[in-house]
């Protein structure tokens, strides 16, 4: 793009218009402060004049779910409430790598059709309409969707050249291992607690033995399975009433101990790609020849004999049943019981495991359907409670480490998760669940009248339920008359007195200093 020189703005009033940015984490020329900057001198040289921008930090541009920034941009501009009268983008790139070309062109068609044009700053050309510009723009939004495909098919390759020389990529440890992080030369450096993550590129991850209490009852679990023939759930029980609690600290159910019975890390096998979900498309669960793997990567905890005859029993137990015969029980189970669930289904003795319907007829909800159940439960609703379940743990972890790194003393109460802090006051957290609305997000955030907490720490989430929008430092001396909260976008002054952009005012409250004694 040329340099700007002298006064080369339009001639006459100044247009309004809204800027666009958007990173993934492709590459630091397109961090939003550099496209706001080229973007600003395209506005100061065309004469527009910005008055609002919308910003999606950290998102990929292969769809517009998660993009929360132009999905509020897109619906403006269809409500008629954008007070501007042009959209300025850094490049075609910046606006989508839609896999589907036309998914960009509609979107931009709806702000031309809402007399709202779309300008590209860093592009060789205009978007005026021209023939030209339309070629060389259908051209660059297929080479923007082109450019995610290729990136994909090497971090794959990436990926699974990695899996084969033994190194784990991506999820947790599970029950009895631990996740140890390795340099270039495969010594150990420090084992990884939950959350936490490699930070130099040349580091890597392997699975390893857990403690020696852990390793005992995995190996336990297998021989209640195999030798003593007791089930998933007859096993869940028992550890229960042992007191003992899985590696994310809940009790056991007849589906972890089932993944237990029959994830192969156990036996030190590394296995990558049984389920793929490339370019944020449908969720595949894969045939195993599809599998990458690299067998004994790891140190087994199980003895291989004992795996493969737990293995036959699972495979004898799910090869009883054809597909007619599986319908047959799940609508049986119906009838019993007048509704369907995946609790439901484990929890019943004689019938196969959610999983195995899932993996039959590629989801639960197909499986259903075939027998005639149509929920009115919003199912995207129980995987964002099952998302936000596991998130919770996570952000507790971070605020007591937050806390104990300033100096601050901090105990949890493990039946009820009530924090003390420097014993002098109690606060408990929150997650407050975002339900988009069209006239903005709604939560809900409750507050236990039971603990009385004297502050409850409430993080709100943003839209996609995945990421913490803000926080709110909530004080049972002013609010704790109520049960519950109800917020929308804008709460007024006696709400979102108590609302922050991060936990910095509550770790202030926690934070402990040295005093001299006086002379």
């Amino acid at each position: 793009m040329e340099s700007v020189t002298g006064e080369e703005k339009s001639a006459g009033a100044s247009v309004r218009a809204a800027q666009y940015v958007r990173m993934s984490t492709e590459h630091q020329k397109y961090s939003t402060e550099n496209q706001a900057e080229i973007i600003a001198r395209y506005a100061a040289r065309k004469g527009f004049e910005i008055v609002q921008t919308y910003a999606d930090e950290g998102k990929s541009g292969l769809r517009l779910d998660g993009r929360d920034a132009l999905k509020r941009l897109i619906a403006d501009v269809k409500a008629g409430l954008a007070d501007f009268e042009a959209i300025l983008v850094y490049d075609v790139s910046r606006w989508g790598r839609f896999q589907d070309a036309d998914e960009s062109a509609f979107y931009e068609f709806q702000c031309r059709e809402a007399g709202i044009t779309v300008h590209y700053c860093a592009e060789q050309f205009e978007n005026d309409g021209s023939l030209s510009a339309t070629i060389i723009k259908s051209m660059k939004r297929a080479m923007a969707g082109e450019y995610s495909r290729e990136l994909s098919a090497k971090v794959f390759t990436g990926q699974c050249r990695l899996i084969t020389l033994g190194f784990r990529q991506g999820g947790p440890a599970g029950f009895g291992l631990r996740r140890v992080l390795v340099d270039e030369h495969r010594q150990p450096k420090a084992v990884l607690n939950r959350g936490e993550q490699k930070s130099l590129q040349t580091d890597r991850v392997v699975l390893a033995p857990g403690p020696a209490d852990e390793v005992e009852i995995v190996q336990r679990i297998y021989r209640m399975f195999v030798l003593q023939r007791r089930s998933e759930r007859e096993i869940a029980i028992l550890l229960n009433g042992d007191g003992v609690v899985t590696d994310l600290g809940r009790p056991w159910t007849r589906g972890v101990v089932h993944q237990v019975l029959t994830n192969e890390k156990y036996v030190g096998n590394n296995v990558y790609n049984r389920v793929s979900f490339k370019l944020k498309k449908t969720r595949v669960v894969n045939e195993p020849d599809h599998w990458v793997r690299a067998d004994g990567a790891f140190e087994p905890i199980v003895d291989p004999d004992f795996f493969l005859a737990a293995r036959r029993i699972v495979e004898e137990r799910s090869r009883r049943f054809t597909n007619e015969e599986l319908l047959e029980r799940l609508n049986g189970l119906l009838v019993e019981r007048g509704c369907l669930s995946g609790l439901i289904i484990d929890e019943v003795e004689d019938m196969p495991s959610s999983s195995t319907y899932r993996h039959r007829f590629g989801s639960l909800i197909r499986a259903y359907e075939l027998v005639g159940y149509a929920s009115r439960r919003d199912y995207r609703y129980l995987e964002t409670n099952r998302a936000l379940r596991a998130l919770y743990p996570k952000i507790v972890d971070q605020t007591l480490d937050a806390i104990r790194g300033l100096g601050g003393a901090v105990r949890v109460d493990p039946a009820t998760d009530l924090m003390t802090v420097n014993e002098e006051f109690t606060a408990s957290l929150a997650i407050a669940r975002c339900a988009p609305t069209p006239g903005g997000g709604r939560w809900k955030i409750r507050l236990d009248t039971s603990l009385r907490p004297d502050i409850t720490i409430a993080a709100r989430m943003n839209p996609d339920n995945a990421t913490v929008r803000d926080w709110y430092l909530l004080p049972w001396i002013d609010l704790g008359e109520s049960s519950k909260l109800r917020l929308a976008e804008e709460n007024g002054v006696f709400l979102d007195a108590y609302r922050f952009d991060d936990l910095e005012p509550f770790f202030d409250l926690t934070r402990r200093f040295s005093l001299r004694a006086a002379a």
